[in-house]
């Protein structure tokens, strides 16, 4: 157990594991007195330039008050982290607060100079550029805004490190010595680096997995059978590239090799005189600690552990799961699992099937990730029977690489992500997953996947309320429906069934993408072809009408009209339907035909082309490529059973296809000069002040120990929200919940609310007016009278409607009067609503003036604690409680996102003159989503925004109703420094 240095609290929110540039893996934590006899025996490591560089001059060793000094830190003014793998220290950096002279200094002081050194041998890995993230995060938590380093200018590898970076900075030149001057703040640039860096780093170590040089297999039984004993069999049968070890305990001493597979048999290990790349551990899961640690001892680069009883199992499986990543990751491993399936590779060079599947998939552009290994099963199984096409040539339907990660422990699918993005042998990503540990983040990633080549997702457990037993993921409050929403405006295509997922596949991975949704359709059925176009019209596309080619349609007929159908500027894709001949007729003619027609389409964009069969299985394995070797070239096309999955396959491929089009061209978050954004803060900080409470111990004192500065160092190069909804709908009507983002401001599904501050009406107005969004004022009315004077303040006409809880936004129960002319009415109306619903104490009513007539819409904003801020917006009343029509985008949103999150509610129509109405304010209300996006986005702490009903007129809108709650923001560990999940 780590003791403390001096008398402050061991931060333990510092520590973290980190993937470095090659793969590898190593944890940053703080510094501790405990780690005195670490520190000297890291720095006898080093080499004498290494040293000459952090001290400026020949410095063999550190004396006792060096030791004292570097391992002594009071975690504020004084901080020293260092780089571990195993129980080692591989790298170290501190930094030190200074004062305007250099020095030292306690808060409020906002400089520091900061120092590195790394040993050596992992000169290269990117330990200092991942130190550097994690001492700048440390920093800025304790009030240091701005880093100076001195460097020899020989050090160009640290020099390299800083300039790198991405932050803000000055270099100046002076005795010798380079001094640099860098900004903390987080800017754009040095989060393109931090994310370019860990996607290179994230790659390369799945990289390392999925292309071994050497493969031991940990549990290979004696005797055949067994789960290591399968996947032994199953790496010799696909041809694997590299050496294969067997390993178990229990062999004969005397035993050298296993037969019949005539590999090399060890007892364990440390047996092997060379290097291995790859573990797979088919050991029962009390064996398995031991096995890491040798694994660890032997050099091996990642682990794929098929055992279970981990997570799945209960309490003790997950602490033993935690162990096994913990463990893993001290030694520098990736784990893919615990009780996981496999992973295959298909690469010629490589042909790894370390996997229970018994055959090897032939190659393809497919890249599958599943999270279960029955999934994994059936897809490998149905992608082979679709047509995996010929050993020596990439099928429709092959697959590049697979990984089925089981409980996914370590490994998960954002890491697969990462790996495709730039993977040159996949052009199209499969995913089946049952929870998203880090929704943030994997947004982010497919979003950038998503803009070069297809994702396709298909989740489990949407349903259910909670991950599967095995996996370790944090709490989301918002419900799948929005999940489903936020993947695709990052341009995921979701589907619903695994076999939707392969359809959507392999178009893809065989056909251009469509230039719009126009779709020709043709064959020898008319039936079919009608079913075809209804299918179409279903799923939004715009198609043709069917050209028959009659039941008497010969291949050569096929071939001509859809060689005329592929060069016609009218459509953007063609459907062929077939129904088996009477008499005489060849699929694989058919077959032919198409390919042929498909491949000589003449000029202009290559349109996709898919075949709906009926009972027609030859035509399906010809097309594909099985049962007869096509020439080289020869453009393969999907064939479907039904009409639905063709078209809905084609469909999911236009709607990416737009997507990316528009993606290409980003869009802009605008400037408003009318924000007041300081304004905001500070009231955001008297308003929250109560609910914080006193703040955490702050530093006390200036950092002692006198001797040499802390600059120089050696390192690496680096890597661098009334009414029914439309019509002539008055200032107020039924308020509704937009399900998604929040319920009630910030109550969500599950009402998981965190502690904070609800705002009063004016305090909420107040903050809102900060970013020109204006609250038709309501005044309170306890009696008639006073009900009179606010109507006669407002001006006639004006709405009375209660505020009490348990009515606001129940216009179904009577409780809204609107269109009051006069006093008379008003008094009506006020016996009417007191008599019928309660005491004017019990309902809180009020009276507002009435607004322009329009439609009443609800804007929402809330802070989910794993997918970060979601703006929603939908229509009031039933459209978004019963039907779920709201959209839903990650903040902050750009005018074009605000734009299509009007556009791409179902009843959308009603803001844009639905039957001869006039269309409503749409900028308008773009420009209030906009605003509030901004809001958010600049105070997190703003953690719900609830603005209901909004009625947008046919010019300007009018905001009847807003409520917000405050609070401590949760921590944004997408602005932070890199780190995998925590364990």
């Amino acid at each position: 157990m780590r003791s403390p240095s001096d008398h402050h609290a061991y931060p333990t929110h510092w520590e973290a594991d980190v993937v470095l540039r090659d793969g590898g893996t190593a944890q940053i934590r703080p510094i501790t007195t405990d780690d005195a006899q670490r520190l000297v025996s890291f720095y006898e490591r080093v080499s004498d330039e290494s040293k000459y560089y952090r001290f400026f001059a020949p410095y063999p060793r550190l004396s006792d008050r060096d030791v004292h000094r570097f391992t002594h830190h009071d975690y504020v003014d004084r901080v020293g982290l260092a780089a571990t793998v195993g129980d080692e220290f591989i790298a170290t950096v501190r930094y030190d607060r200074i004062d305007a002279r250099g020095m030292p200094a306690a808060a409020p002081a906002d400089e520091a100079e900061v120092a590195f050194l790394v040993q050596d041998a992992h000169q290269g890995r990117g330990v200092a550029s991942a130190l550097l993230e994690h001492i700048a995060a440390v920093a800025r938590e304790r009030g240091i805004r701005r880093f100076a380093a001195e460097v020899l200018p020989a050090n160009t590898k640290m020099i390299k490190v800083f300039t790198d970076a991405g932050y803000t900075q000055k270099r100046s030149f002076e005795d010798g010595v380079v001094r640099l001057e860098f900004d903390l703040e987080p800017t754009d640039r040095s989060l393109a680096v931090m994310r370019g860096r860990e996607q290179r780093a994230e790659a390369r170590s799945v990289q390392r997995l999925l292309a071994p040089g050497s493969v031991a297999v940990i549990g290979t039984s004696r005797t055949p059978g067994g789960v290591g004993r399968t996947v032994l069999r199953n790496l010799l049968d696909g041809g694997f590239t590299g050496r294969v070890h067997a390993v178990n305990h229990a062999f004969p001493d005397d035993m050298e090799r296993l037969e019949p597979e005539g590999v090399p048999a060890h007892r364990s290990l440390r047996a092997i005189e060379e290097p291995v790349d790859l573990a797979v551990v088919a050991v029962p899961a009390e064996r398995v600690p031991a096995v890491v640690a040798e694994c660890g001892d032997h050099g091996v680069q990642g682990l794929v552990v098929l055992s279970a009883g981990y997570a799945e199992s209960g309490r003790e499986g997950r602490d033993r799961q935690r162990d096994l990543v913990r463990q893993a990751r001290s030694h520098g491993m990736r784990v893919i699992g615990p009780n996981a399936f496999g992973v295959i590779n298909t690469a010629e060079g490589v042909r790894l099937n370390a996997s229970l599947s018994p055959q090897l998939p032939n190659p393809g552009r497919l890249g599958l990730f599943t999270q279960s290994g029955a999934i994994g099963i059936a897809l490998l199984s149905g992608l082979h029977r679709r047509g995996a096409g010929l050993a020596s040539l990439a099928g429709i339907a092959g697959i590049s690489t697979f990984v089925s990660a089981g409980n996914r422990a370590d490994v998960s699918g954002n890491d697969l992500l990462q790996y495709w993005y730039d993977d040159p042998r996949t052009d199209v990503v499969l995913m089946y997953l049952e929870s998203i540990g880090n929704p943030r983040k994997f947004t982010r990633l497919a979003r950038r996947t998503a803009a070069v080549k297809p994702v396709v997702v298909v989740k489990g457990a949407r349903h259910t309320g909670s991950a599967p037993t095995g996996h370790a993921v944090p709490t989301t409050r918002i419900p799948d429906a929005t999940v489903s929403d936020l993947l695709r405006r990052a341009g995921v295509i979701r589907v619903d069934t695994v076999t939707e997922l392969a359809d959507a596949g392999v178009l893809l991975a065989s056909q251009p993408l469509p230039a719009g949704p126009r779709v020709a359709i043709l064959g020898n059925s008319e039936s079919l072809g009608l079913i075809t176009y209804d299918a179409c019209l279903t799923e939004g596309l715009r198609p043709l009408p069917p050209h028959d080619l009659t039941t008497a349609a010969a291949p050569e007929d096929f071939r001509r009209a859809l060689a005329e159908a592929l060069t016609d500027d009218a459509s953007d894709a063609v459907v062929v339907t077939a129904i088996p001949w009477v008499g005489d007729g060849s699929a694989r003619a058919l077959a032919t035909a198409v390919r042929e027609a498909a491949q000589t389409s003449g000029p202009g964009p290559a349109k996709p082309v898919a075949v709906v069969h009926l009972e027609i299985q030859e035509l399906a394995e010809a097309l594909a490529g099985t049962g007869g070797e096509p020439a080289p070239g020869t453009r393969r096309i999907p064939a479907y059973p039904a009409a639905e999955r063709a078209v809905r396959a084609l469909a999911e491929a236009v709607r990416y296809a737009r997507w990316r089009q528009e993606a290409a061209e980003p869009g802009r978050v605008p400037e408003y000069d009318d924000i007041d954004e300081a304004g905001a803060a500070a009231d955001i900080q008297v308003l929250l002040a109560p609910a914080e409470g006193a703040s955490a111990g702050t530093g006390e004192g200036a950092s002692g120990g006198a001797g040499e500065g802390t600059s120089g160092g050696a390192g690496e190069g680096a890597g661098g929200e009334t009414g029914d909804g439309a019509g002539d709908r008055t200032s107020v009507g039924a308020e509704s919940g937009v399900s998604g983002a929040s319920g009630t401001a910030g109550a969500g599904p599950g009402d998981d609310v965190s502690p904070g501050v609800e705002l009063s009406a004016a305090d909420t107005q107040r903050l809102l007016a900060r970013y020109g969004v204006s609250v038709l004022p309501a005044l309170p009315a306890p009696d008639p009278d006073t009900a009179v004077r606010a109507a006669e303040r407002l001006g006639f006409p004006v709405a009375l409607k209660p505020t009490a809880p348990h009515l606001r936004h129940r216009a179904d129960l009577g409780g809204v009067r609107l269109e009051l002319g006069g006093e008379p009415e008003l008094r009506r109306a006020y016996a009417e609503l007191t008599d019928y619903l309660g005491r004017p104490e019990e309902l809180g009513l009020v009276v507002q003036r009435m607004a322009p007539r329009g439609v009443d819409t609800v804007v929402r904003a809330a802070i989910d604690p794993a997918a970060g801020a979601v703006l929603s917006f939908g229509l009031a009343g039933a459209p978004s409680e019963l039907l779920g029509d709201t959209a839903h985008g990650l903040v902050p949103v750009t005018g074009r996102d605000a734009a299509e999150l009007i556009r791409s509610i179902r009843t959308a129509p009603l803001l844009f003159g639905w039957r001869g109405s006039k269309p409503v304010d749409t900028a308008a209300l773009e420009e209030l989503l906009l605003r509030v996006s901004r809001l958010v986005d600049d105070h997190p702490e703003m953690v719900a925004v609830d603005l209901e009903p909004v009625v947008v007129a046919q010019h300007g809108l009018s905001v009847l109703g807003a409520s917000a709650r405050l609070a401590p923001p949760p921590p944004r560990t997408d602005l932070g420094p890199r780190h995998m999940p925590a364990y």
